[in-house]
């Protein structure tokens, strides 16, 4: 699984990051994470709005920052 956090490095970016890989590292799934820090390249996913969240190359949270157990609800 390819997990891309989608954001600048601000502190909510960071947190996203770290709740993505608990939520992960909890389900026990192989996974690729990547931070994309190039606005260009967010704006390549539709995103308008940071932090977002895309596995596998589909956006699935835009704009805020789940707890891990929503995270997990993404990942599973």
């Amino acid at each position: 699984m390819r997990i891309q956090i989608l954001g600048t490095g601000c502190p909510k970016c960071k947190k996203l990051a770290e709740n993505t890989e608990a939520a992960a590292k909890e389900l026990g799934i192989e996974y690729e994470m990547e931070k994309v820090t190039d606005i260009n390249a967010i704006m390549g996913f539709g995103v308008m709005m940071t932090p977002a969240l895309a596995v596998d190359g589909q956006v699935k949270v835009v704009g805020k920052v789940p707890d891990v157990a929503d995270i997990k609800k993404l990942l599973a």
